[in-house]
């Protein structure tokens, strides 16, 4: 079983440099391959005067993460798929636990590692943690992360379980059933488009999973910012997305227009907060599902196999109202 690991760059000199020697130290069961974006930095001279063994992969324009990996993944013939973030460091023998899970279990399409917070070591990081769900309304929420809220890791999710998404930092993927399904969603651009394909993943008959022996340190935030309002209008518009691609005909109406309301209240806590830009974010993500809709809803698939895509119906309730900050505590 042959290994690629491919990390998609744009702009990223600086987090090359601090990264990606760790990549090339504890990866020898991978080919390395670096995937850029139409950079305007030297990231392409600084690959090529450094690391020679690395194989780069350029993308004629910045198609953002689901573009630009559709694009690259392409050329990557191995039989999985590692897509890491260039802000990720990895640690000794970090693959092997991946490996073993795809070679032991062929209906297992997808598979993500422990990732921790690089700046703080001892927590949760907030793109994926210890493995993502969502509610029924299309909020996603992780093992070690409901909202903003980070556990500390002291080996309470020390387990390898099957999951809803796993998390596209660190996304490992076999490549057949990555075509299989059409890839990435460049309708997404950026945010959730992982929460899409594992979900068209499960659909299909696959599943996902987290294996905890293998571990990852994120920074986060790298391309943009946590509060960034484009990284509000991204995750607002494209859970709209998420759910009228997915959920099941019987019920999508009623789950769009209830998370339409629920954006509504997030809103209105926005202007209170005084993060106007964040409020406006939300109207153009709204704006922007309305001028894609139809687009959108021509993927639905014809037969919803992956019924049950929930554990909890309100993690939003759950969080503000009862004061869950803890996974094990739903």
């Amino acid at each position: 079983m042959k290994v690629a690991v491919v990390i998609l760059n744009w702009n990223g000199k600086k987090l090359l440099e601090q990264f990606l020697l760790s990549v090339i130290q504890y990866s020898e069961d991978a080919h390395i391959y670096v995937a850029d974006n139409a950079s305007t930095d030297d990231s392409i001279s600084f690959l090529e005067n450094n690391f020679p063994q690395v194989t780069i992969i350029k993308n004629a324009t910045n198609a953002g993460y689901a573009g630009g990996y559709n694009l690259a993944l392409k050329s990557v013939p191995e039989d999985i798929h590692i897509l890491l973030n260039s802000d990720i460091e990895v640690t000794e023998n970090w693959l092997q636990p991946i490996i073993k899970v795809f070679k032991e279990e062929p209906k297992t399409a997808a598979v993500q590692p422990k990732i921790l917070d690089y700046k703080k070591k001892s927590h949760f990081e907030y793109a994926g943690a210890a493995g993502g769900f969502i509610d029924k309304f299309g909020y996603p929420f992780c093992r070690g992360r409901i909202f903003q809220e980070l556990e500390e890791d002291h080996g309470q999710y020390n387990d390898d379980q099957y999951i809803f998404w796993a998390s596209g930092a660190c996304l490992a993927v076999r490549k057949d059933a990555f075509a299989e399904i059409g890839g990435l969603d460049e309708d997404f651009f950026a945010h959730q488009e992982e929460i899409d394909l594992c979900w068209r993943l499960q659909n299909a008959g696959y599943r996902i999973k987290y294996v905890s022996a293998s571990r990852v340190f994120h920074v986060g935030g790298a391309t943009l910012a946590e509060m960034n309002p484009k990284k509000t209008f991204f995750n607002f518009r494209n859970s709209l997305f998420l759910i009228t691609k997915n959920v099941e005909p019987s019920k999508v109406y009623f789950i769009l227009f209830s998370r339409m309301v629920l954006d509504g209240f997030a809103g209105i806590k926005f202007i209170f907060e005084g993060k106007f830009n964040h409020f406006f974010a939300i109207l153009e993500a709204h704006a922007s599902f309305y001028r894609h809709l139809g687009r959108i809803r021509r993927k639905r698939p014809k037969v919803f196999i992956f019924r049950k895509y929930y554990i909890i119906r309100s993690i939003v309730f759950a969080h503000y109202f009862l004061r869950k900050n803890k996974f094990s505590e739903l």
